[in-house]
C-alpha cells in the first residue's frame, strides 16, 4: 500500500489542502513512531503506523472546515467516519478503524449522544495499540497551526469538552507512552 498514492487519488497534488493533509499527517507519523521506537515492549506494527497516520484525516475533504480549506457539506466533525468508509471501500479495513477512532482520545457512544455529535451511534474508541498510539499522536498536532505541537496541557483542556473519559484516557495515554 502507497498512502501517498491514496491520498492523491482525493486531493489534488500541492494544493493548499493536499498540502495542509500531508504536512498534519507527518507531524502525527512522526510522533507517533518515536513513541514506537522508545517503547518496543508494545510491539507496534511501524509499518502499519506509517500507513495509517498518513490516512487518518482522508476523509476531511467531505466536510466544510474553510480554515482548513475543505469545502464539502459534512460537518467537520464526521471525517472520521467518512474516512474509515472510504477506506474500507478501498479494501483497507484496519486503516479505516484508525480513521473513525481517531477524533479526540476516541469517543464512547455515551459521549456521541451526550454531546449531540454529528456521528453514527457506536463506539469509536481506539483498541489496538497502533491505533491508540496515532490517536494519541493526533491530539498534539492541528490543522491550523501545521508544525506547532500542543503541549500536554493544551491537549487535556481541549479534550475536556468531551468529558471525563476523555481527559482519563488521555492521562493513560502520557504514562504509557512517555
Amino acid at each position: 500500500m502507497n498512502a501517498l498514492t491514496i491520498i492523491e487519488r482525493y486531493y489534488k497534488k500541492d494544493s493548499e489542502l493536499h498540502n495542509i493533509l500531508i504536512n498534519h499527517s507527518t507531524d502525527v507519523m512522526n510522533k507517533a513512531l518515536v513513541i514506537a521506537e522508545k517503547h518496543p515492549e508494545l510491539n507496534i506494527d511501524t509499518d502499519f503506523v506509517k500507513e495509517a497516520a498518513m490516512l487518518h484525516d482522508i476523509g476531511i475533504f467531505f466536510t466544510y472546515a474553510p480554515s482548513v480549506k475543505c469545502f464539502g457539506i459534512a460537518p467537520y466533525m464526521a471525517h472520521g467516519y467518512m474516512g474509515s468508509e472510504l477506506l474500507h471501500e478501498l479494501g483497507y479495513p484496519e486503516h479505516a478503524l484508525v480513521c473513525e477512532r481517531h477524533t479526540g482520545a476516541g469517543l464512547s457512544l455515551q459521549e456521541i449522544i451526550d454531546n449531540k455529535l454529528p456521528l453514527p451511534h457506536r463506539d469509536m474508541i481506539p483498541i489496538s495499540i497502533e491505533e491508540q498510539v496515532i490517536c494519541f499522536s493526533d491530539c498534539f498536532f492541528s490543522k491550523t497551526h501545521l508544525g506547532e505541537e500542543k503541549t500536554i496541557e493544551q491537549v487535556r483542556n481541549s479534550l475536556a469538552k468531551y468529558g471525563e473519559r476523555s481527559l482519563a484516557q488521555f492521562n493513560e495515554w502520557c504514562e504509557k507512552f512517555s
